[in-house]
């Protein structure tokens, strides 16, 4: 009788790294708030070479995932595992953000120091090879160390990297940067329960499509997935929403960078609808879309019946002269509140991102806007970014090409720090503004304005509170970004960028205690008195008659001109002023057109 063929092991973990917050600690949470669509994307992808036996009949792909920003990774355990298994396998790590890097790196420098094979891959390496002549310095001492680059996705594409891998014949790098993949029928991101419970309500993500074909200067996304959107198709969508919804899964955010641009939006949305109303599943949706997408017809009623109940947009300025120097040219501050405004009527909640440090921007222009903000434009949540020329973008080229002082640092290019100089603020000012900007918008004042505005549309309350809370939270009492925040701090004292000492067990205790002390009490006593104000606002019969500026109806015809929003700058002066023209310009035509009938 034949013996049987022997089986072996192929070990593939998919890591996506977080980063050291400014004392050197990685940050990290006992559940993060975003989940990762790289992850989800490579363990499906991994699946599916795995199912399809691509490295042989007999060899079995072992494939682990690890999100940093919500577990400690078991760096020891991984390199244990590689040993037993003679060290056949690879590490990937997956999605990785320029501030993400260093982080990537210091783990993978203790990975390759026990042998073990480790690729990088993600939006820093594909952006610096899409955008500049030569590879910057911190790739360099990837590659000295002997990592193996990815630039460009990784479908069509990963089985003929694992099998390289497998037959320890890897490439210093990859590059596909200019042969993006289409997404039809492709293998369709998936993570299993046990990982996505790891994120707080339980909240999985997909994307429906990628690319975008707007030409933001500061925007990575045109340069590393293309100015071509490429989409997946509705049967993709069901079949990754009931393969979720079999897990316990039924809250999704679509990471599409702008859902209103992709082609199969409705029939995706129909789709979605239909799970909805035949099979009674509480689906809910959270999109990225564009400042325009309310002129799509049906898009907002649609959305809102899929069960979207947070839709995300860039806002990034009301300063139209800020937008155009930025390539924004589809923002019009005309529409703004046409937009916001058929997203409430929908009952949906409205967070948007607004980018501090354009050219033009002074403290106190950053802080009259906000004002203007507050007053006119029935934003429910707004998110600060100081403006960062991050790598793959067409501001980073620029300021590569001429020679222009960037920070050296990676770690600091997360849209918080001031990673170059401005023409108008030090760095201490733009610094300054960001963290001040947070206090100004989420005034005592204004959480209740928007609990009221809340009411006043027939909304429920306890979702824009705690969105308030969270959102705030995350920058006064944790000090991070609310897109890299979670749910309960988790410091090791072990894991400090190299470089800074490491804190004796005692004196780390007492400063964490105190830390975790200053930190939860003020949040708690926040946290009540927005609920305390909730409970107010709702039990007032007055709240549901409350009206102002921002909610208020406008006319068609841009009485609204008087607005502040219209008359801060001379650019948004001006810009109001050719809309008038534009719409007495299409009256005419029309009244003419209905003459002649």
């Amino acid at each position: 009788m034949p013996e049987a063929p022997t089986r072996s092991k192929f070990i593939v973990e998919l890591i996506k790294p977080s980063h050291y917050d400014d004392d050197g600690y990685v940050i990290q949470w006992w559940r993060g708030f975003i989940p990762s669509n790289s992850l989800s994307a490579l363990f499906g992808l991994v699946l599916d070479a795995r199912d399809r036996h691509v490295l042989g009949a007999n060899v079995d792909i072992d494939v682990h995932a690890y999100d940093e920003t919500n577990r400690r990774l078991p760096i020891r355990k991984i390199i244990r595992r590689f040993q037993k298994n003679a060290n056949r396998g690879l590490v990937m790590m997956v999605g990785v953000q320029t501030n993400q890097f260093a982080r990537a790196m210091d783990v993978a420098r203790e990975l390759r120091a026990a042998g073990v094979p480790v690729a990088i891959g993600g939006f820093h390496v594909s952006g610096v090879v899409a955008m500049l002549p030569e590879l910057t310095p911190e790739l360099k001492d990837a590659l000295d160390i002997g990592i193996t680059l990815f630039a460009g996705e990784a479908e069509g594409r990963l089985a003929d990297l694992l099998m390289a891998a497998h037959e320890n014949r890897l490439a210093p790098s990859y590059n596909f940067m200019n042969d993006l993949p289409t997404l039809d029928g492709q293998p369709l991101p998936f993570l299993p329960i046990e990982y996505v419970k790891r994120y707080t309500a339980n909240v999985g993500c997909f994307d429906a499509g990628r690319g975008c074909p707007y030409s933001c200067s500061f925007c990575t996304i045109i340069n590393v997935q293309g100015r071509k959107s490429r989409h997946r198709t509705a049967d993709d969508i069901e079949q990754i929403v009931r393969t979720a919804i079999a897990q316990g899964i039924k809250r999704f955010f679509i990471t599409d960078d702008n859902f209103a641009r992709n082609r199969n939006w409705e029939s995706i949305l129909d789709r979605i609808i239909d799970l909805r109303r035949r099979e009674g599943i509480e689906i809910k949706l959270i999109m990225q879309v564009d400042t325009l997408c309310h002129k799509i017809p049906n898009f907002v009623e649609k959305a809102a019946a899929a069960g979207c109940s947070k839709v995300f947009f860039g806002l990034e300025s009301i300063n139209p002269e800020s937008l155009k120097g930025a390539s924004k040219g589809q923002n019009r501050i005309t529409e703004y509140r046409k937009m916001l405004q058929a997203w409430k009527r929908a009952h949906v909640i409205t967070y948007a991102g607004y980018i501090l440090g354009f050219p033009t921007d002074t403290p106190e222009s950053i802080a009259r806007d906000i004002a203007i903000i507050q007053r006119e434009l029935p934003i429910d949540i707004l998110e600060f970014f100081v403006l960062t020329p991050l790598p793959g973008s067409k501001d980073h080229q620029n300021l590569y090409n001429r020679g222009v002082w960037m920070d050296p640092d990676v770690n600091k290019y997360d849209a918080e720090h001031v990673c170059t100089a401005h023409p108008m603020m030090t760095a201490e000012e733009w610094q300054g503004i960001y963290e001040k900007a947070w206090r100004l918008y989420y005034s005592p004042r204004h959480i209740e304005t928007l609990i009221r505005r809340a009411v006043a549309w027939g909304m429920p309350t306890g979702g824009t509170a705690s969105m308030i809370f969270n959102f705030y939270g995350s920058y006064a009492f944790e000090g991070v970004h609310p897109l890299q925040s979670g749910l309960i701090r988790r410091k090791s004292r072990t894991q400090r960028r190299p470089g800074l000492p490491q804190e004796n067990i005692l004196s780390f205790t007492i400063r964490r205690v105190r830390e975790m002390f200053s930190t939860y009490v003020p949040a708690l006593a926040l946290l009540a008195k927005i609920e305390l104000a909730r409970r107010r606002i709702r039990k007032d019969p007055a709240s549901k008659h409350y009206t102002d500026i921002a909610i208020s109806k406008l006319d068609d015809d841009l009485a609204g001109d008087g607005l502040e929003l219209f008359q801060a700058t001379e650019s948004a002066r001006e810009f109001a002023k050719q809309a008038r023209e534009r719409l007495e310009k299409e009256r005419r035509r029309q009244t003419e057109s209905a003459r002649v009938a």
